[in-house]
C-alpha cells in the first residue's frame, strides 16, 4: 500500500484492511510505534524499529545483556567530552551516535586534531576502543534464522570494511561461533530483521553494531533474490 503519513489518505477499503489485519509487514518506523500502541503485531517488530540507527541505545542493551562489545563510552556535553582522553588513548574510534548508516560518520582518531574535528560536528561523542582488523562479519537474521553471512574485507578505505565505503564481500566460511553470537544477540535484544556486524580479535568475537537498514548487495552477490526470499519466509510461516 505504500507509506502515507496521513492515515486519511488511504482509501476507506485500505484503512479497513490495515485496521483489521492481524499483522502488518514493513510498516515503517512511523507506523510501527502506532501499531504497537494499538496492540497490533508488525514485522519487523516494534523493538527492531526502536533500535534502528541508534548506536547509544544498542551499546547500552549490549552491556545490559552481557554481550561482548568493544569498550565504549558515550560523552554528553562539553564537560564530559573534556574527559575523553582520561578514558581512551590514541588511536580510538569515534562515530556519529545516531542517524548514521552505510559506514558513514565513522572516524579513526589518531591525535588531538582528529578529535577536535570530530567534536566540532556536535552531538553526543560515541567513543570506542580501536580493534585493528582487515575484515569483519555481516550476519543477516530474518525471523529467527540466519539467511546470509559473509566477510566484509577492507578495500580502498584502509579503515572501514563497509561495502558502500569500498569494502568487498567474501563468502569464505564464517565461523559457527560468530553465527551463534549473532543469533543470540538478535534473540536477547528482540530483533527479528537485522544485520549484525561482528569482529574477531585473538579468538574473541565482538558485536560491533546492529543494522536494521542493511544493504542487500550481499544477497545479490550470493545469487539470492531478496524479495523472493521474504515471500518464501512469509509463505512458510517463518516471519
Amino acid at each position: 500500500m505504500g507509506f502515507k503519513p496521513n492515515f486519511s489518505d488511504y482509501s476507506p477499503l485500505d484503512q479497513d484492511v490495515i485496521l483489521k489485519a492481524p499483522r502488518i509487514y514493513y510498516p515503517t518506523s512511523f507506523y510501527a510505534d502506532l501499531f504497537h500502541t494499538m496492540g497490533k503485531e508488525t514485522f519487523p517488530n516494534f523493538h527492531t524499529y526502536k533500535f534502528a540507527q541508534d548506536k547509544i541505545r544498542q551499546t547500552v542493551i549490549f552491556q545490559m545483556m552481557g554481550l561482548p562489545h568493544p569498550r565504549t563510552y558515550i560523552f554528553f556535553g562539553k564537560q564530559q567530552k573534556k574527559q575523553i582522553l582520561d578514558f581512551f588513548q590514541y588511536p580510538f574510534v569515534a562515530k556519529k551516535a545516531r542517524g548514521s548508516s552505510r559506514g558513514r560518520h565513522v572516524y579513526l582518531i589518531r591525535n588531538r586534531d582528529d578529535l577536535t574535528k570530530y567534536l566540532f560536528r556536535g552531538g553526543p561523542a560515541y567513543i570506542q576502543n580501536y580493534i585493528p582488523i582487515d575484515r569483519d562479519i555481516r550476519v543477516v537474521i530474518i525471523g529467527k534464522q540466519v539467511v546470509l553471512s559473509y566477510w566484509r574485507v577492507l578495500g580502498v578505505d584502509p579503515f572501514r570494511t563497509n561495502v558502500f565505503q569500498g569494502g568487498h564481500i567474501s563468502f569464505n566460511p564464517v565461523p559457527q561461533e560468530a553465527l551463534e553470537l549473532a543469533l543470540k544477540t538478535a534473540s536477547l535484544c528482540g530483533w527479528d530483521d537485522v544485520g549484525i556486524d561482528i569482529v574477531e580479535k585473538d579468538g574473541q568475537f565482538y558485536v560491533l553494531e546492529a543494522n536494521m537498514k542493511y544493504g542487500i548487495k550481499g544477497f545479490a552477490k550470493a545469487g539470492i533474490n531478496y524479495k523472493k526470499l521474504l515471500c518464501d519466509l512469509l509463505n512458510a510461516g517463518k516471519i
